[in-house]
């Protein structure tokens, strides 16, 4: 049994001494040098080159260098017979947290229209009319790990909070919507959209001229989760319009984002590096090797994700 790294672009030298600390005994290869085909069972993968992870014919496991796994799912010929773990790692959860929480602060104290004050060094009166936390309604897109934890955070800040979901949640302090009859409810009730969703064909495109309509007026956005989310040309006719203050993005269609594109100089955008929260090789490699020991006694893969949904 060997376990395959192939994560163009990443430390992959890195990954294999983290699982080897783990677990000496491992063999553990790098693409492109995998040696025999036959030999992989387990991969480590991030955005892998199409076609590459068919080619061993005795796959068991693909785990994802990331929370989410729509970078293998865009793979037409993804082995059907292998299975995919997403990460749950206490670092990248909390990353994110740290991120939202920060935007949603940013906006709640109006610092970006402050900052626009400073540089023209006057102070207009307008932007110092501060609301109270309870006074602000977030709404969370995704109810999954990180939004939950992301959610609870707010609450804890005294935040109005609601999130929306595929299915039913109960969250504590938090309001749940779930369903295209829940996002409805929802959209009109939020000054700040934070997006932490799954990148899926149903999720491709939602944040778009439609749902910035419904949103509450002088509504901002936050996106920390894929770019694929995003209807790019949307979102500068928003923003002029005022239908959005401002919009902080993490994620982009392409990345990292062309020098020429517009969203870096829009006075109403600010952008991120894809940077809100990173994979800690460290404590990732942990919950690796102790999913490939997991299947290897037969036990059920932890943090399996369901293909047909794509989480």
């Amino acid at each position: 049994m060997a376990v395959l790294i192939i994560a163009p672009g990443l430390k992959a030298d890195w990954w294999a001494r983290e699982l080897n600390k783990q677990n000496a005994a491992l063999d553990v290869r790098i693409w492109p040098d995998t040696g025999n085909p036959s030999d992989i069972e387990h991969a480590l993968a991030w955005k892998p080159p199409a076609g590459v992870l068919a080619t061993y014919p005795n796959l068991k496991v693909v785990f994802s260098l990331g929370a989410g796994v729509d970078h293998l799912l865009i793979d037409p010929d993804f082995p059907n017979t292998a299975a995919i773990s997403r990460v749950v790692d206490p670092y990248l959860t909390a990353g994110i947290v740290e991120y939202v929480v920060l935007h949603v602060l940013r906006y709640h104290k109006n610092q970006p229209a402050l900052n626009d004050q400073q540089h023209a060094k006057v102070w207009d009166d307008r932007a110092h009319e501060l609301k109270q936390a309870d006074e602000r309604r977030v709404g969370i897109l995704g109810l999954g790990e990180l939004g939950q934890s992301a959610a609870k955070a707010l609450v804890a800040l005294n935040f109005d909070v609601a999130g929306w979901s595929r299915s039913p949640k109960n969250i504590p302090g938090v309001t749940c919507f779930h369903g295209m009859d829940g996002l409805a409810k929802l959209l009109p009730r939020t000054d700040i959209l934070v997006c932490l969703l799954p990148l899926t064909p149903e999720t491709e495109g939602l944040l778009c001229a439609d749902l910035f309509a419904q949103l509450a007026d002088g509504a901002r956005l936050i996106n920390a989760a894929r770019g694929g989310h995003l209807v790019e040309e949307d979102l500068i006719p928003a923003l002029d319009s005022k239908r959005l203050v401002h919009a902080t993005l993490d994620v982009f269609r392409t990345e990292p984002l062309p020098k020429g594109h517009p969203f870096w100089n829009h006075p109403k955008i600010t952008v991120t590096p894809h940077n809100a929260s990173i994979t800690d090789p460290r404590s990732v490699a942990r919950q690796i090797v102790e999913g490939i020991s997991a299947v290897e006694r037969g036990d059920p893969l932890p943090n399996a994700v369901d293909t047909a949904l794509g989480y």
